[in-house]
């Protein structure tokens, strides 16, 4: 299991190559639940979200003879994005597998570094069983999404930073799917912060990984369309890693609903002025909801609002029930 040390290394090499992401006072929140809620703002990262943290630390870590083999991944989007930024960076050849109902946004970003790319597979996981035959085939390297030490440590440097912008925290809500960014921000918690409770939210379409905790062993479920794609997908039957951080390190599970997630991006535009994608935003939609129970703490709440990779024509869709028309008194 991960160790602290790789969290150290993991911050020093994302930190030589990316600035700090900010984290903004939320004054609507802090008011509503009387305590200073933060969002630490994932979706003006580099590649529009956290998983460049984990790409880069994974690569950066390569032996140059598996550099010089090239890449392969699966991907909703935001990790396909991420692996083919970091591998442009580098100088590596990437293949990125995607699923036929990927959102354009991101695969328009793919194809701009440069990155082969394989529309296929009608789920996440059938398009994941392509690009691991892919792996095998070409005698490409394997970048996971999530189930990947290096992986995790380089997603768990949010909390780091986060630590270091704002010392004390009472809760920190993550989004939840294959568990990177959870598990490594909560492993992050434990050794830095252990008074920190770390709070997961999942998607109620996106569950797959709190339905394993629930049974207590990895699990399926059928997939599911959700306006939080970006937390599609398995966490891997033969999971190595992130089951077992996440049912031992979560302090509490949430789940949310497309009602909730959809209100949460319409706050997010309408109040923050930012566009939050459905998978950055159910730890938003979690506090809009009332979903997190009111706590004794007084310290400080942050979210982590973890992409914001998302179609015009979404966002279009998305305001268009909440426009209100007013008529001229010219």
């Amino acid at each position: 299991m991960m160790i602290n040390e790789d969290l150290v290394t993991a911050s020093a090499k994302i930190s030589s190559f990316l600035p700090n992401t900010p984290i903004l006072l939320d004054y609507h929140l802090t008011k509503r639940l009387g305590r200073p809620t933060y969002l630490k703002l994932e979706n003006l990262q580099a590649t529009g979200s956290f998983k460049v943290r984990g790409a880069l630390n994974c690569m950066a870590n390569l032996s140059p003879e598996h550099l010089s083999q090239g890449v392969v991944t699966c991907s909703s989007g935001n990790h396909g994005r991420a692996v083919a930024t970091v591998a442009h960076m580098l100088g590596v050849a990437a293949t990125v597998c995607v699923p036929v109902w990927v959102d354009p946004v991101k695969l328009s970003a793919i194809k701009d570094k440069g990155a082969e790319i394989i529309v296929k597979g009608e789920t996440y996981d059938e398009t994941e069983t392509i690009s691991l035959e892919l792996a095998t085939e070409r005698g490409l390297t394997y970048v996971h999404p999530f189930d990947d030490i290096k992986v995790i440590a380089g997603q768990g440097t949010v909390a780091l930073e986060v630590l270091s912008q704002l010392p004390q925290i009472g809760d920190i809500v993550v989004p939840l799917s294959g568990g990177g960014l959870a598990g490594g921000i909560a492993f992050a918690m434990r050794t830095h912060s252990p008074e920190t409770k770390v709070i997961a939210v999942s998607a109620e379409k996106a569950s797959v990984m709190l339905a394993s905790i629930k049974k207590g062993r990895p699990t399926q479920l059928k997939e599911e369309p959700t306006i939080a794609s970006a937390l599609s997908g398995g966490i891997d039957l033969a999971n190595r890693h992130t089951f077992k951080l996440i049912q031992q390190q979560i302090d509490q599970h949430l789940t949310v609903n497309e009602d909730m997630i959809k209100k949460a991006m319409r706050y997010a535009l309408n109040d923050l002025h930012m566009v939050v994608e459905g998978g950055g935003a159910v730890g938003l939609a979690a506090l809009l909801s009332g979903s997190l129970k009111a706590s004794d703490s007084s310290l400080p709440i942050v979210v982590v609002v973890s992409g914001g990779n998302v179609a015009s024509d979404q966002l279009t869709e998305l305001y268009a029930p909440t426009k209100q028309t007013r008529k001229s008194k010219c």
